[in-house]
């Protein structure tokens, strides 16, 4: 009886403490945040429209999760306390709303996609593809406009 009461409090002592521990603060740009490859149209021309949909839809993921938000930060990871912004229940709120924002204007946007782009012209997608790489790779000197 002794050991059942010791061990229903330890138990009890757990669930406890994981109700009251805090949870790690939210990234601002969370998802897919990369892309594996960048392609010139040689490339590109060789694929079949189907691969050509693969990679333009995840470039559009990439851009609609990151482009928002660089004036806070280009990569995962970076949180609002990282930054300064205090970590108020009201701005944790307004970043969750966010969050869920993005992901459900995705949501949207590739239920279109998949019904819609396969109508596209194939040259046309290529020019997107690597319009969009174009914009991801210049992610990478963004720091270079950030003077102060």
């Amino acid at each position: 009886m002794k050991s059942k009461l010791t061990l229903l409090c330890m138990v009890f002592l757990l669930m406890t403490s994981y109700g009251f521990a805090q949870k790690d603060p939210q990234s601002i740009i969370t998802g897919k945040v990369s892309i594996a490859k960048y392609h010139d149209r040689t490339e590109l021309d060789q694929l079949p429209k189907g691969e050509l949909l693969t990679l333009y839809n995840e470039r559009i993921e990439v851009i609609v999760k990151i482009l928002p938000n660089i004036a806070f930060a280009t990569k995962p990871g970076v949180t609002m306390s990282s930054l300064g912004i205090p970590d108020t229940k009201d701005n944790r709120k307004a970043l969750e709303e966010n969050v869920k924002a993005v992901n459900t204007y995705f949501e949207s946007t590739m239920s279109f996609q998949n019904k819609v782009l396969p109508y596209s012209d194939k040259s046309n997608l290529i020019s997107a593809i690597l319009f969009y790489e174009e914009t991801l790779k210049s992610l990478h000197t963004y720091s270079e406009f950030n003077k102060y």
